[in-house]
């Protein structure tokens, strides 16, 4: 390889660790907002179920590992140092598989995974008191802007024990269709019905849950191609890198 190949191979190299390092930044700050997050559906699930914890340590782990990674390959171009490529090229090549293997068991277990988030939520509207600040006053939060009542429809909330036992005609206070004439519009906690036809939205979460996700496949698939993409990238230019360096040259290495 050309002199002037290896220096253009050598600065795309460290470009591609850049990017690496910003990607592996968000990756972690997005592990971090799902472990600390209580204003979204993602805390109603974290309340109840110990997988999206350990998600959340899984992302921020390897956002951590992808920066210290993306910062090491940087140095291994600049300084062409062949250790440093090598254990990049390696190191990329487990996350790829790693990333992989974890959308294809994903994929298989997508239907467990529904079904283990549907008794969650269904297990939280039927302890529901209005009281909880974290989980409960999320979900009010996700019925007022969805616009929507319980998980599959506003008959989830007539298991509630509350609702179950009261003698009022009480419904929960954040599936309040506002286009309905009734009482007074409350955020949280439960509501009394001046008639027995409660003013509330009859389409499930589950519903605009899902039309989010169709909507936004595109995105979220796109991102993960294009991730997968740089690291392809990147570990082709770290080997021609690497096949290209005869020696090792430790003298290059910044001293501090």
């Amino acid at each position: 390889m050309g002199k002037g190949c290896i220096t253009v191979t050598k600065y795309f190299l460290f470009l591609f660790n850049l990017l690496f390092f910003v990607f592996g930044a968000l990756i972690m700050g997005f592990g971090l907002w799902v472990l600390l997050d209580n204003q979204s559906f993602i805390a109603v699930l974290q309340e109840s179920s110990d997988t999206v914890k350990v998600a959340s340590y899984i992302f921020i782990g390897v956002g951590s590992l992808s920066m210290a990674m993306g910062f090491f390959g940087c140095i291994g171009a600049i300084y062409e140092i062949r250790c440093l490529l090598g254990l990049y090229f390696t190191c990329l090549l487990l996350i790829l598989i790693a990333q992989v293997t974890a959308g294809v068991l994903i994929y298989l277990q997508r239907e467990p995974l529904k079904t283990e988030m549907s008794n969650i939520i269904k297990g939280m509207i039927v302890n529901y008191t209005g009281q909880n600040r974290t989980t409960e006053h999320t979900w009010d939060y996700i019925q007022r802007s969805m616009k929507c009542c319980g998980w599959t429809g506003p008959g989830n909330w007539s298991e509630n024990l509350i609702i179950k036992n009261s003698s009022q005609n009480l419904y929960p206070c954040s599936c309040r269709n506002e286009t309905i004439p009734g009482t007074e519009i409350k955020e949280v906690g439960l509501c009394d019905s001046l008639s027995p036809a409660l003013p509330i939205y009859e389409t499930g979460c589950i519903t605009n849950v899902e039309k989010w996700l169709f909507e936004n496949c595109g995105v979220i698939l796109g991102i993960c191609v294009g991730v997968a993409v740089i690291e392809l990238l990147g570990m082709i230019l770290s080997m021609c890198l690497c096949k290209s360096v005869v020696q090792e040259d430790y003298t290059k290495v910044p001293k501090y």
